[in-house]
């Protein structure tokens, strides 16, 4: 997957001053790189070169700083640093982990559950999670025009009991602010459609994202707007992501969390508590934990069910209600997310 699949759709290669495009532009672009940067064994790089070959680093600088230098076992460093593992074929561990491909009822347009579609709006993203479940996505075959789009939403518009339109990827939040506004115009003309939802990491990854031209948009639809960020731990959480967090409330953005549950990232009741507490105090709800999506690559993050349960468990002696996630599984097929606890 490239992390810029059009210039078009995304970073304006014309555009040098300082923006989040210029952050883009900016970004660590391989292990080597990574491991200079935060001071680490030149070895781990060589080790990461085998992951990097079919799915490779991408990690904006504003990110970049929140890695402890010098700490191999850095939670954020998981995240976005190749192992070895992620060559390894585990049985149970598939390209389609969720199902994209069943529940595609044309070129970019997905619907799993009733009342919702999720348009695939780009390939691009802002950063490459190890984990993440579309890193096989054939992104190539999403509209990436202005007629394909009218195109997949014309299937919506004949659907009237789809309430809600998810902007999904990649991340939509690489999007020009003109292309979203586009198409949200396009989303709002369809009567039944009520709700915006977008899942996006880039305010977390790049907070300069949220710029005033964003913010307009969100203010100036009549579409009732929640974003969806996902952060996994409270180090990814700093003043400035908080100060965007800030800025989309006063537009007023329902903005709420899903974290993935990951080996070696947040697979204790202290990250967890610690991930919701931030969280709450930015008005951010954390609302899903999710089991890990078995995408091919990602089994070295896997934590076996039982231990996310007794997890779960103890954030409810702990936390207030508001402030434990509801533990999930996506499975393919299903006509909701399961509820593990």
């Amino acid at each position: 997957m490239n992390i810029l699949t059009s210039f078009s759709e995304s970073v304006r290669p014309e555009f040098a001053g300082p923006s989040w495009q210029a952050e883009l532009r900016n970004a660590v672009r391989s292990a080597a790189e990574l491991c200079r940067e935060l001071d680490l064994p030149p070895e781990l790089a060589v080790a990461a070169a085998d992951g990097a070959e079919d799915f490779a680093v991408f990690v904006p600088r504003a990110y970049l700083k929140r890695i402890q230098q010098g700490d191999p076992g850095d939670p954020l460093l998981r995240q976005v640093l190749p192992v070895g593992e992620e060559k390894a074929v585990v049985e149970g561990f598939s390209r389609d982990p969720v199902g994209d491909t069943s529940a595609t009822l044309q070129a970019g347009v997905l619907q799993k559950y009733a009342g919702r579609a999720l348009l695939i709006t780009t390939g691009a993203c802002a950063v490459h999670c190890r984990y993440c479940f579309r890193r096989h996505y054939p992104y190539e075959e999403s509209p990436h025009s202005e007629a394909a789009w009218d195109q997949a939403l014309a299937s919506i518009a004949t659907d009237e009991t789809i309430r809600e339109v998810i902007l999904s990827g990649g991340d939509p939040l690489m999007l020009v602010d003109e292309r979203l506004a586009m198409l949200t115009k396009k989303i709002a003309a369809i009567a039944h459609v009520t709700r915006l939802r977008i899942h996006t990491r880039l305010p977390i990854m790049v907070p300069s994202r949220v710029t005033d031209e964003l913010l307009d948009w969100f203010t100036n639809n009549q579409l009732t707007s929640v974003m969806v960020i996902h952060a996994n731990h409270a180090q990814e959480l700093d003043s400035e992501v908080a100060a965007a967090m800030a800025r989309l409330q006063q537009a007023g953005v329902m903005l709420l969390n899903q974290a993935v549950l990951l080996r070696g990232v947040n697979d204790s009741v202290d990250a967890q508590a610690a991930l919701s507490d931030r969280l709450i105090a930015m008005g951010v709800v954390p609302y899903y934990l999710h089991q890990l999506d078995r995408v091919a690559g990602a089994a070295h993050f896997e934590v076996p069910m039982d231990e996310g349960k007794q997890i779960v468990a103890a954030l409810r002696t702990r936390l207030p209600g508001y402030a434990v996630p509801k533990y999930v599984q996506e499975v393919a097929g299903e006509l909701s997310k399961v509820i593990l606890t």
